[in-house]
């Protein structure tokens, strides 16, 4: 029988992706009410308000991606995916 362990990292990172998707699936929604609203004719208070949570939405989980990122670095300087101090730095500039 095969045993698996899950370490600290390996369950942050779930939690992370968990994180992730569900501020991009709240997104989405926003995004779907932006797009119902704006096929309705609906005000323009109501259509910017909605458009404003789904950027915000969207830049959290970039945020949170950026940071997790950053997290593996330092966890695994020589990994796979590993990024630069330059890389890191540029996608978190991106974001702004």
């Amino acid at each position: 029988m095969t045993e698996i362990t899950a370490t600290a990292a390996d369950v942050a990172g779930e939690q992370n992706q968990k994180k992730i998707l569900n501020r991009l699936r709240r997104a989405q929604g926003q995004l779907a009410a932006v797009i119902t609203a704006v096929e309705a004719g609906g005000s323009c208070k109501d259509v910017v308000t909605q458009l404003a949570a789904v950027s915000s939405a969207l830049d959290k989980a970039g945020f949170v991606i950026v940071s997790t990122a950053m997290r593996e670095c330092l966890d695994n300087p020589q990994g796979e995916n590993s990024l630069t101090v330059e890389e890191l730095e540029k996608l978190f500039l991106t974001l702004a």
